[in-house]
């Protein structure tokens, strides 16, 4: 059976400041576990990660839900400046697409 901590989005990362490598959690930016392998960092983190949620659970705190099983619309309200906005603009329209269309091709590189 699969726990709710397996469900959470993890990264190891190297951390150059602390010689190790580091695990996060995206759902709880807070926490981090370092080790000497990216391995054990994985397996810190999602211990702490584990532990945190029993106690919240205990204190009947809200637990996040994971990213993984969130809807997402694919919409999304960006603002820019304004020259911002008619330079896009005039890119879309010589291209001949959308400014939506634009906007997702850029943002997707």
């Amino acid at each position: 059976m699969t726990q709710i901590h397996d469900q959470y989005t993890y990264r190891i990362m190297w951390s150059k400041d602390d010689n190790e490598y580091v695990g996060l959690c995206a759902e709880f930016p807070s926490l981090s576990w370092l080790a000497a392998s990216p391995e054990s960092a994985l397996k810190g983190i999602r211990k702490v990660v584990c532990v945190v949620i029993k106690d919240m659970k205990k204190n009947r705190e809200p637990v996040p839900e994971p990213l993984a099983s969130r809807g997402f619309s694919g919409k999304f309200v960006v603002r820019v400046p304004p020259d911002v906005h008619r330079r896009l603009s005039i890119q879309a329209a010589e291209a001949g697409i959308s400014l939506n269309r634009l906007a997702s091709a850029k943002l997707s590189q």
